[in-house]
């Protein structure tokens, strides 16, 4: 998402550009995307929804977001890493999701590579939030992912979750929830 620039919002808000013109977008911006996070469930539900919306837009995932929810368990990292194949059959007939075999695959097999890393770290958190500040961070995380098995975690798709969790605070410079973005990066505990 491109970040530099602003736009006046119908309420007389300066947002990031990117969100204007679609409220599910605003809601989004407003009060999630920058903003830290460190429960495990929120970073995998957002670093698979990454996955999924390679090659998409990302507003067709949001939108499709409770539905994701409902067909990965609420993205309960131990339950989506026992899908076995009759699971992936069912995903690929629902059309409330992207039905992708490849995507769902990767999901329940980075699910299962996530137990790995919790069970190494103490948390997914614990893991990610280990690579904020560092110098190339997104490249640097997403080769550390493939190295241990992940997919779909590409550098543009780890750094779009980074932005989003709040690893990084890419709101535009004038935009009104830079500062509280700013503020509850400033107040969080790194796990």
């Amino acid at each position: 998402m491109s970040v530099s620039a602003v736009a006046l919002g119908d309420d007389g808000k300066l947002r990031c550009s990117w969100c204007i013109g679609h409220d599910d977008y605003i809601r989004y911006h407003d009060a999630e995307w920058g903003f830290p996070v460190a429960d495990d469930r929120r970073l995998f539900e957002k670093i698979c929804l990454e996955g999924f919306q390679s090659g998409l837009s990302w507003l067709t995932i949001l939108r499709k977001r409770d539905a994701f929810r409902r067909a990965f368990v609420g993205f309960d990292v131990a339950s989506v890493a026992r899908f076995g194949p009759r699971r992936v059959d069912r995903l690929l007939t629902d059309a409330a999701i992207v039905r992708h075999r490849g995507k769902i695959e990767s999901t329940i097999g980075n699910a299962r590579r996530a137990l790995k890393l919790i069970d190494e770290f103490g948390s997914l958190a614990a893991y990610v939030w280990g690579f904020e500040g560092l110098p190339e961070s997104a490249k640097a995380l997403s080769k550390d992912l493939k190295k241990r098995g992940w997919t779909f975690v590409g550098p543009t798709t780890v750094y779009a979750f980074m932005q989003a969790m709040g690893l990084v605070n890419d709101h535009a410079p004038r935009c009104a929830f830079r500062a509280r973005a700013a503020k509850a990066r400033r107040a969080f505990r790194k796990p």
